[in-house]
């Protein structure tokens, strides 16, 4: 945890931030969210805001560029890998594995991103939708199934981010 212009990261205390994390400046991690090895969360020119129960998970990079908050709602799943520059990142979302996702870009609700994707600046992705692509386009609507497995992803990590903040007391002060 870094402050950053008199700005100090904000975590919920039943969220899990690993410590091998960096979270810089004026980060907001909601309520049981967590944040896994080796992401970086910074907002040391704009605001970042994690929503409840939201997991972004290892070498995640999050920035908020001047002028572009990164905002990603809740329950939303940031997979390993990818990156959000100044963007927006709708409740019970998936980013894939690697995705890219540029400043000003909207990701709605229950939409996926699928894996290696690139969300171009200013593009919408809307709600309930599946892009794939470079550059990302939809290609069709997500099933209610899609969706359940995002939910049961989402409690599996918040379940196993307990477990790491338990196994993590006896060695210092956990985040």
């Amino acid at each position: 945890m870094i402050a950053f212009k008199g700005k100090a990261p904000r975590v919920h205390p039943s969220s899990y931030v690993d410590p091998y994390a960096k979270i810089i400046g004026d980060v907001e991690i909601s309520e049981d969210a967590s944040v896994w090895p080796g992401a970086v969360i910074r907002g040391d020119d704009s605001e970042v805001l994690i929503g409840r129960m939201t997991a972004v998970l290892e070498n995640c990079v999050v920035e908020a560029p001047r002028g572009l908050p990164v905002r990603i709602g809740e329950r939303a799943l940031i997979s390993h890998g990818a990156i959000l520059h100044g963007c927006s990142i709708g409740d019970i979302a998936l980013i894939g594995i690697g995705a890219i996702v540029l400043d000003g870009a909207r990701i709605g609700s229950r939409a996926i991103v699928a894996a290696g994707a690139l969300v171009p600046p200013n593009a919408a992705i809307g709600e309930g939708v599946l892009a794939m692509g470079i550059p990302a386009k939809p290609i069709r609507g997500v099933g209610e199934g899609e969706v359940e497995a995002i939910l049961r992803e989402v409690e599996r990590l918040r379940e196993k981010a307990i477990e790491y903040k338990r196994a993590l007391s006896g060695f210092g002060s956990p985040r």
